[in-house]
């Protein structure tokens, strides 16, 4: 192992302690232990079906899940979807996903229930600990929407892409401008699902509403987001059930703050 290695891994051990396998192949499953206990000295948890890895991870608050994908008894991406939306402590932790059958398919339907880094057999150890670093030492933003949940999907195995940004928007915008629009998107869409996900959307919503009152550089747009996060706190601690149209009404004057091009997009729709 080089020197490199070495630092890097003495960086990661400390967030690789708890560790949760859910892989139904007994063989495959005890090698991933051994390498992480050889890499971070974990203590690693072994499931062989989806309902003990979830057990698990509700119980044990692990700082890393890997999830075998297109096995008949662990059900990778539900484990993700239900950790992601759940109020456990490790709901946002990172999940590596792992198969011998990789398809376009399957790579985007990892990345879009929530996972971090996709993870393809037969593997080296040198892709395993690209993996690791990307997961521990390479922080991305936390997407906590309604359709999504999980860490920024531009970043989607970033121990791996190296190529050119692809998005419209990058590059146009300023990082923080790219951050409050996606706040504002996601409270646009978070009030459409008051009523369909409402304790999703409210927490969609408050998260983005406390986001934009760190992010904002207009006093405008912190006032109204702090007006809205007063609405939806009130609303919390009476237990009133959330209605959209409550919602739209609290949520109007901060929208204003959405591009002109996005608010059309969304009369349109």
């Amino acid at each position: 192992m080089f020197d490199g290695d070495k630092r890097i891994i003495e960086k990661m051990a400390p967030r690789l302690k708890r560790v949760v396998v859910a892989d139904p192949t007994l063989a495959s499953a005890r090698l991933f232990s051994e390498l992480m206990r050889d890499i971070a000295q974990s203590h690693v948890w072994i499931a062989h079906n989806t309902e003990r890895a979830l057990r698990i991870a509700e119980t044990c608050d692990p700082q890393l899940i890997v999830l075998e994908l297109g096995a008949a008894d662990v059900e990778g991406l539900a484990i993700a979807r239900k950790i992601r939306r759940s109020t456990w402590s490790c709901r946002k932790a990172p999940i590596i996903t792992v198969t011998g059958a990789a398809t376009a398919g399957m790579i985007l339907a990892a990345r879009d229930a929530g996972v971090h880094e996709f993870l393809r057999k037969p593997y080296s150890m040198k892709d395993l600990i690209r993996r690791l670093e990307a997961v521990t030492l390479k922080e991305r933003d936390w997407v906590e929407g309604v359709a999504y949940i999980g860490p920024d999907r531009r970043r989607f195995n970033s121990g791996e892409y190296a190529g050119p940004l692809k998005r419209k928007t990058d590059g146009s915008e300023t990082p923080y401008q790219q951050k409050i629009n996606q706040c504002l998107k996601i409270v646009r869409a978070a009030v459409a699902a008051s009523e369909t996900d409402p304790e999703q959307a409210m927490r969609a919503m408050l998260t983005q509403a406390t986001s934009l009152q760190t992010l904002a550089t207009d006093f405008r747009l912190t006032l109204a987001a702090s007006e809205f996060y007063r609405h939806l706190m009130k609303h919390t601690q009476s237990g009133a059930p959330l209605t959209r149209a409550a919602a739209e009404s609290w949520a109007k004057p901060l929208l204003t703050f959405l591009p002109k091009e996005e608010a059309r997009t969304a009369e349109a729709a």
